[in-house]
């Protein structure tokens, strides 16, 4: 059977966890403090009743000594009161002498002295009863204290002028107040304790949000982690431990992020090297069938125009069928170029010595047609090693395209500058016109072998400029610019390709 698992988030049980710390924190925290102001409370009830007990004492010592009754029995009458429940004198023997009339209906209290033994006049009892009298429960602390006077001469076994005990005071002290007072105090403490269970919580609650919520934030980094969302980062600057598992996080997200790209550029070199490997060798198939009958076509229309009884008419549809097989051996040679993977021939050049050249070659297209060239170089471009020939053909082929795509008077923008990328310093070409521009649908389809978007030409000069400057551990691609137009960029490595 399949063991089903609660799960419970770290939010709530850390809030149970501390709740419950809090609990027994509170809960030990008042108990101590109850017992001891209960301990406070009852010492101080004692001392009360001892106090009174013993003012009964100093009050009627003389008068209990001489057997004068009656001033005792009125004024434990008008002491009677809530407080002062009963009062008891009693003789050394503990036989009761004066009592208030209500404590003599209760035998068990009123019969006899609770001081036995050996008593000094620092001796006192005390003890807490239950009376039960008209339906009403009384708690009542008992305290009695032993009545000492100096002997009489003639009355003393321990000799004249010495203090000797002649009975006892017992009074009864109600518990009501001290019990209210108690009551009082755990109420108190009890709201105490739920004032400081609640700011506790309050403030579990704000430690609890700031120890998960960045929590949370790298749970959700994760998940985004794991469905392709490199490029999210998880903003937490907090110093701690947390803000460096956040950074660490956010640096590994990088990492995963230029790792799934270079396999993406590297995955789409292997399936652009395996698509020109099929092309290549289909394209020399071809070439190689089409070039051995066409020569001898171009040979036999040599011969025959060479005739000299051809009229006119006959001469021009030669001249057409010559330039028809040029321009099909124009075709085969850049097929060939194209499928021919040429080691590199790579010396220190300057970039903008290559770049010079190619304008030369130029300079008549942009003469024709009046086009503006602004050039923007930077004094600070270092050699690099490149195979200049090829570099060359590639500045040729997008300077061509640039010239092709602009009007009569148009505008071609050539800036060079050094860079520096995560994997090196580079020198950037960019070659941008006012030209008609290639939709951004385009952009990376116009490096396809064949594809144009050109009423005449094969579709291979982008193509085979590409494989030259990634041979070249180069980048080149269609970028955004402003206006109308087209701008080319293209990358080199300042080293990497001797």
């Amino acid at each position: 059977m399949k063991k089903i698992q609660l799960r419970i988030s770290l939010y709530t049980r850390f809030m149970g966890g501390v709740a419950v710390l809090l609990v027994l924190l509170v809960v030990s925290i008042l108990f101590v403090i109850e017992k001891r102001e209960v301990q406070t409370i009852t010492d101080e009830s004692r001392n009360r009743g001892i106090l009174i007990a013993r003012n009964f004492v100093i009050l009627h010592q003389q008068q209990f000594v001489f057997w004068d009754l009656d001033p005792i029995q009125r004024n434990i009458e008008d002491q009677i009161s809530d407080e002062l429940i009963y009062v008891v004198f009693y003789e050394r023997n503990g036989t009761p002498q004066v009592a208030n009339d209500f404590i003599q209906k209760y035998e068990s209290i009123y019969c006899c002295s609770r001081l036995a033994g050996e008593i000094t006049p620092e001796s006192f009892f005390t003890e807490p009863r239950i009376l039960r009298t008209g339906g009403r429960v009384l708690r009542i602390l008992e305290i009695e204290l032993p009545i000492f006077a100096e002997s009489l001469p003639a009355d003393s076994v321990r000799g004249p002028g010495l203090p000797s005990r002649w009975g006892s005071v017992k009074i009864g002290l109600s518990l009501e107040d001290m019990h209210a007072a108690i009551n009082q105090t755990r109420k108190m403490l009890i709201l105490i304790g739920g004032v400081g269970f609640f700011l506790g919580m309050i403030g579990t609650v704000f430690l609890a949000r700031r120890i998960t919520k960045p929590l949370k934030k790298l749970v959700d980094g994760t998940v985004r982690i794991s469905r392709g969302e490199f490029t999210h980062q998880i903003e937490i600057d907090s110093g701690d431990e947390v803000g460096d598992l956040a950074r660490s996080f956010n640096e590994m997200s990088r990492d995963l992020l230029r790792t799934r790209e270079r396999m993406e550029e590297a995955n789409r070199r292997l399936i652009q090297a395996e698509k020109l490997a099929s092309i290549g060798r289909l394209s020399a198939t071809i070439a190689h069938e089409i070039r051995n009958p066409l020569t001898s076509v171009k040979l036999n229309i040599q011969k025959v125009a060479q005739n000299e009884h051809l009229d006119e008419i006959e001469k021009e549809h030669l001249s057409i069928s010559q330039e028809g097989i040029s321009q099909i051996e124009k075709f085969i040679m850049e097929l060939l170029d194209f499928t021919r993977v040429a080691d590199l021939n790579v010396e220190r050049f300057s970039i903008v010595q290559v770049l010079e050249e190619s304008l030369k070659m130029m300079a008549g297209c942009f003469m024709q047609k009046g086009i503006i060239v602004d050039k923007k170089f930077d004094d600070r471009l270092p050699q690099v090693p490149v195979d200049g020939d090829r570099m060359r053909q590639v500045f040729l082929n997008v300077l061509r395209n640039a010239c092709e795509a602009v009007g009569q008077g148009g505008r071609i923008s050539i800036s060079l500058a050094p860079v520096q990328k995560e994997d090196g310093r580079k020198v950037r070409i960019k070659i941008a016109d006012n030209g008609c521009g290639i939709p951004e649908k385009d952009w990376e389809t116009i490096f396809e072998p064949f594809f144009t978007t050109k009423p005449s030409g094969f579709g291979l000069g982008l193509s085979n400029a590409r494989k030259i400057v990634e041979q070249h551990q180069g980048l080149i691609r269609v970028v955004k610019k402003r206006g109308r137009g087209t701008a080319f960029e293209v990358l080199i490595p300042c080293e990497g390709a001797e």
